[in-house]
């Protein structure tokens, strides 16, 4: 147990890297389907962006939020006895996982410029991470139930 609390520390910088990304790649998506008529100089520079974001920074991120926290699990598994706050941060955590993958997907019909969803679409998404975070820090700070 030694170690847990640089773990932590770990756990912590590891989740805010992975909620930027998963806060600006949709608003990514904004720029780029509402700039496509603006010509192929301007979103071939935002599909640069897109997939930097996701592969270099939110992918990476990624595993280091769940290798870290299921290590912090493993090295205190009593946490999970009676702790409802943490299964309803995980549930959360499902859904965060969910979206960030299909981030990926979306990534991929766009740089083959075959999505068709809006700018409008990627507003309403650009708000999933935001509620999800609060949920997960309640839980995590508040610890209500």
């Amino acid at each position: 147990m030694q170690y847990y609390n640089y773990i932590l520390a770990f756990h912590v910088m590891s989740v805010l890297s992975w909620m930027a990304m998963l806060f600006y790649q949709p608003r990514l998506y904004v720029y780029h389907v509402e700039h496509e008529q603006n010509g192929a100089c301007f979103t071939d520079v935002i599909k640069i962006q897109e997939r930097k974001l996701y592969k270099f920074i939110g992918v990476p991120a990624f595993w280091a939020s769940l290798i870290s926290g299921g290590s912090m699990i493993v090295l205190n598994p009593a946490m999970l006895e009676g702790a409802y706050w943490l299964w309803i941060k995980l549930v959360a955590l499902v859904f965060m996982i969910a979206f960030h993958f299909y981030l990926g997907v979306l990534l991929k019909e766009l740089s083959e410029d075959r999505c068709k969803k809006s700018g409008k679409f990627f507003r309403v998404i650009n708000e999933i991470p935001t509620i999800l975070m609060i949920i997960i820090v309640i839980m995590v700070v508040v610890k209500p139930i």
